[in-house]
């Protein structure tokens, strides 16, 4: 069997033999006290209370067979204070008590005995408080004498003179007298344990000693309850006489659980009072305590005092900022060995508490970050952090602490030592933290309106931006496209009040981004056209405002020209091509000396990268859309560069590859001769009706030249139904003969299609649709003139 299951099985027998003669003997004790036999009763909790003479078992099987007798000793207590209110005396029992034969019982029978005495109030309570704190001197062994002073608290703890005034019984001081020296004699014994046995069974005794932490604990407890307890009294005798029982048992273990215990049992105002004394003993603490456990939960604890009530109750004359920051650089200094993760840490927690309570003053931030820089330059030398140093953990946290405390991160970014952070991580770590920022802008919408700012931020992104040394070679590409994904949208979110700040922020940002390489620019550089062209729109609302809105306009179409032209170098044709296009439509949008020049650049432009890199089919009917589309739109052109504009747009159609898509651009283009306006016509269309007829006619030309019969048919289909369109805008030259022949023509090659063909159906339903849709018109159920009451298609 192994050992440690060997010992618990011992310990558990030990423990039942024990509780069965607790049982047994304070059954014995109850029937002698209802029979009124008071000395065998107590001859009964004597033999009871033997059995805690006992060393052979743990703090936890004692623990158990210390509480089953506290509650049996209960009922002796309440049997004492029966006989007191019957008029017997206690004095000659509490001298009576005391002639038992072990000590261990002995003490226990003159506490509980020595309890009832007090509530008698026979005698003045301060002079029994006396007696039994000494006498409990008797038991010097660690495990017991612990538990023995942890029942004297108890029994006694609601029976201590509170009174500030002095009298018969006693006040609080002697009750703080008490429970200080009771304090220091547990804590003796506490500490004890820790020497006690062979230095294997360092590790176990460890263990068992944080079990009993709570009985030296308890005193605190009771002391912070105290009531006529003023502040002077705490700083003057209470936590003096704490602090030195703490820093001379130089014991790592009782030091820090007894600080922490001091930070979480007593009121935040006596911590206020005796912050510096409490903070100097922090200092003079064994080299082994963890010191930034201690102060942060003082930091913590206080920042939430401070926050209560608007900050009303820090004293005015009290900063308790650059209290912990000094005392926090003397401990650093003190402890030479401190690890860099802990002294990060305590920065930290300095950042928390200069942000949210002294808000207005952000210099503190910044000069944290100085010390933090400071300290990793000491510390690390020349190596960088990385996921396997718990400081790297550290500095993150600092980094996110300064981050999500303020409303954004521009108040970090103002800071100058704020950037200088991220050069201590390596590549992985930086990168994840520019994630972590990018994500937090974005998602919060801050919009960074100032170029230093921009820049700054910029530096932290660099992982996200550009090639640095230490990256994976062989990035996923998704994880690539979504990490650029984010940076386009932050770049969407760029803003400010004053145009001629946005210029620059977008100017520095195209300098910053054009460092990505060929990889990146297709996601980062198509936003900054579109804010650029955003930005042309309200310098023209500023004509009347600035005298050099125009040039400022042309200097921003330069700016997208040149963005464009890279994506061209870069080989991403298609977002160039449309760019080019969205460009002009910005140009359009304006009215200066360049308007009609610039959008005919950017039109130009974008036929010439079709007709020299677009060369996919597919493709190419797409731009000649887009073209169309475009071209449209536009009425910043005069009659000359609009017709050179259509007509090399239904060229380009008519030189498409494909029959279906040479027909369908072609008539598309129809749409640019009657939809166009130029200067001239002065926003009115020209709706010139012969070039709209030429190109339906040469589409339906295409068609009937097709050998397959379903382009054919929905080609036919497709033309019909542009060719009603402009017959029902009152086209001139597109007539009703015109519509009834294409109709002819459509069904003749509806006809030749296979009757299961799933495609040839969709077709046949197109026709049915069109012709449903003339004979809703006939029949004056659609909106018309009823011209299609020649139609002989129905």
């Amino acid at each position: 069997m192994p050992e440690p299951q060997k010992a618990t099985q011992d310990q558990d027998k030990l423990l039942e033999e024990a509780l069965q003669v607790v049982k047994v003997q304070s059954f014995q004790m109850k029937r002698s006290l209802d029979g009124t036999k008071l000395m065998e009763g107590l001859k009964h909790a004597s033999n009871m209370l033997g059995e805690l003479r006992t060393s052979l078992l743990s703090p936890k099987a004692y623990y158990e067979l210390y509480m089953a007798i506290s509650d049996e000793l209960r009922h002796l207590e309440l049997y004492l204070v029966d006989e007191f209110e019957k008029g017997n005396k206690i004095s000659d029992l509490y001298e009576l008590v005391q002639y038992a034969g072990n000590i261990i019982p002995r003490l226990y029978l003159l506490v509980t005995v020595g309890t009832v005495y007090i509530k008698a109030k026979q005698v003045p309570t301060k002079d029994i408080l006396k007696d039994l704190v000494e006498m409990c001197r008797g038991v010097q062994h660690p495990l017991r004498g612990l538990f023995l002073r942890n029942y004297l608290l108890q029994s006694i703890k609601r029976d201590l003179p509170e009174e500030v005034i002095e009298s018969k019984h006693g006040s609080v001081e002697d009750s703080i007298d008490f429970v200080l020296l009771n304090f220091a004699e547990m804590n003796k014994l506490w500490v004890r344990m820790q020497h006690q046995g062979h230095s294997r069974d360092k590790t176990q005794r460890e263990k068992e000693r944080r079990e009993l932490r709570i009985l030296v604990g308890t005193n605190l407890v009771r002391l912070s309850s105290l009531e006529g307890v003023t502040q002077e009294t705490y700083q003057k005798k209470i936590l003096p006489a704490i602090m030195e029982q703490i820093v001379s048992c130089k014991d790592p273990i009782a030091q820090e659980y007894l600080m922490e215990c001091i930070i979480q049992v007593f009121p935040d105002e006596q911590h206020l009072q005796t912050l510096g004394q409490f903070l100097d003993a922090v200092g003079s603490l064994h080299a082994n305590v963890n010191v930034k456990n201690i102060v942060i939960s003082l930091i913590e604890r206080l920042t939430a005092f401070a926050l209560r009530d608007n900050g009303v109750n820090i004293p005015s004359n009290m900063n308790l900022f650059e209290i912990f920051a000094q005392k926090i650089s003397d401990m650093i200094k003190q402890r030479k060995e401190m690890p860099l993760e802990d002294i990060i840490s305590l920065r930290a927690a300095l950042v928390g508490l200069a942000v949210k309570v002294y808000a207005d003053k952000k210099e503190y931030v910044d000069k944290v970050f100085e010390y933090t820089i400071e300290s990793l330059k000491e510390k690390l030398e020349e190596t960088k952090l990385d996921h396997s140093k718990p400081a790297a953990r550290e500095l993150v946290s600092l980094i996110k602490s300064a981050v999500d405390e303020n409303d954004s991160i521009m108040d970090p970014l103002r800071l100058p030592n704020f950037v200088e952070l991220f050069p201590f991580f390596v590549y992985d770590m930086r990168k994840e933290l520019a994630l972590y920022l990018l994500q937090n802008v974005t998602d919060k919408g801050t919009q960074l309106d100032d170029v230093e700012l921009v820049d700054k931020f910029f530096s932290i992104l660099g992982p996200l931006i550009k090639d640095e040394e230490g990256q994976d070679p062989e990035e996923d590409d998704e994880d690539f496209s979504e990490e650029q994904s984010l940076v386009g949208r932050y770049l969407s979110l760029l803003h400010s009040d004053t145009p001629d700040m946005l210029y620059q922020i977008i100017s520095t940002c195209k300098k910053q981004l054009s460092q990505g390489g060929p990889l990146r620019v297709k996601y980062t550089m198509p936003p900054l056209v579109f804010q650029a062209l955003k930005l042309s729109a309200r310098y023209q609302a500023l004509e009347n405002e600035d005298d050099m809105w125009q040039k400022k306009l042309k200097k921003i179409f330069t700016f997208c020209h040149q963005i464009i032209t890279g994506l061209v170098k870069a080989d991403y044709h298609d977002l160039a091509f449309r760019l080019f296009l969205q460009a002009a439509l910005g140009a359009n949008k304006t009215s200066f000396d360049a308007t009609e020049s610039i959008a005919y650049e950017f039109m130009s432009q974008a036929i010439t990268l079709y007709e020299e890199e677009v060369s996919d089919s597919s493709a190419q009917i797409k731009c000649i859309t887009l073209l169309v589309g475009t071209l449209e739109q536009m009425s910043c052109f005069g009659e000359e560069n609009y017709a050179t504009l259509a007509t090399k747009s239904a060229v380009m159609s008519s030189k498409l590859v494909k029959k279906p898509d040479q027909a369908r651009g072609v008539s598309l283009c129809s749409h640019v001769f009657w939809s166009s306006i130029t200067l001239e016509t002065k926003g009115e269309e020209q709706h010139d009706g012969k070039q709209v007829k030429k190109c339906l006619s040469k589409g339906r030309k295409i068609a009937t030249s097709s050998m397959d019969n379903l382009v054919q048919a929905a080609i036919f289909v497709e033309v019909l139904n542009r060719c009603m369109l402009y017959y029902e805008w009152a086209a001139d030259e597109i007539t009703i003969e015109m519509v009834n022949e294409l109709g002819r023509e459509t069904k003749e090659a509806l006809e030749k299609l296979e009757e299961d063909d799933e495609e040839g159906k969709t077709i046949k339903q197109h026709f049915e649709n069109t012709l449903g849709h003339i004979k809703d018109i006939q029949n004056g159920e659609g909106e018309g003139d009823r011209r299609y009451q020649d139609c002989n298609l129905v």
